[in-house]
């Protein structure tokens, strides 16, 4: 059976897509595989596509004849200021389109989708939110390492690195007494300061860690090693955005779920 047999013997519904409306839609961490059948009906039937900087410009492909109009955000470049890209969805809607806001990941998980709905509610603009796969959830599955496995851990922390140093950072030494594992967001460029609090908090500069770089994409990389030398390896071997910081024991189970089967202990 083909891939569009098996998806027309869904019996799935897609919500209307009305006139003026606005839909913040998460595309996941980059793979076309993330994309939600909802999200894809989505593509389909948008007048107008505002999408960011991680969607995979295949995923546009869905999108027909829609208008599209990049407002990307990367770290350290010219970006679309967010006040623009509330103005552009809210005059967009108000002309009648039906404007799909793409986002990389889940558009409420450090993806501004709150901020973004609150901009339309004062506008009177309806607006519905498409949940993506998380990047954290996403990008550590494809690397093999279980967000959560009994008897290692009981929670895990997603957290953004991006205010590392500044007075609005977050308390790492607090993170780090959770013993629990942590998933850091935006935070490559501050990965040395952020090693150094969550030593400095008590946790051990040999605790495991890695970094998920393009997840789910052909550019995916994992660089795994401690939390001490991660900083330093990830300079050496050109580690960068987009990538997720993983801390925490779940690292060290990837190495067995990678083994060839009947080699060593099985998880």
């Amino acid at each position: 059976m083909s891939l569009a047999d098996a998806i027309t013997r869904l019996p799935f519904e897609p919500m209307p897509f009305e006139p003026g409306h606005v839909w913040l839609a998460g595309a996941g961490p980059g793979g076309l595989g993330c994309l939600t059948l909802e999200v894809i009906s989505a593509l389909s039937l948008a007048d107008v596509v505002i999408y960011d900087a991680l969607i995979d410009p295949a995923a546009l492909r869905a999108a027909g004849e829609a208008e599209h109009f990049f407002v990307g955000k990367r770290g350290g470049k010219p970006s679309t200021p967010q006040e623009e890209i509330n103005r552009l969805m809210i005059g967009e809607a108000r002309s009648g389109r039906r404007v799909l806001r793409l986002k990389g990941g889940d558009p409420n998980t450090f993806g501004r989708g709150g901020e973004e709905a609150l901009a339309l509610a004062h506008a009177g603009v309806p607006f519905r939110f498409l949940p993506g796969v998380t990047s954290a959830f996403g990008a550590l599955a494809a690397a093999r390492i279980p967000a959560t496995l009994r008897g290692v851990n009981k929670a895990v922390i997603l957290a953004t690195g991006h205010a590392a140093g500044t007075p609005d950072d977050l308390d790492w030494a607090t993170l780090a007494r959770t013993g629990q594992p942590i998933v850091i967001y935006m935070g490559m460029s501050n990965l040395d300061r952020i090693a150094a609090a969550l030593i400095a908090g008590g946790l051990d500069a040999s605790t495991p860690a890695a970094v998920l770089m393009s997840a789910t994409t052909a550019d995916e990389k994992a660089l795994v090693g401690t939390l001490g030398d991660i900083p330093r390896r990830a300079r050496e071997e050109d580690f960068g955005s987009p990538a997720l910081i993983v801390v925490g024991d779940i690292v060290t189970v990837r190495e067995t779920l990678l083994r060839p089967r009947g080699e060593g202990t099985t998880v």
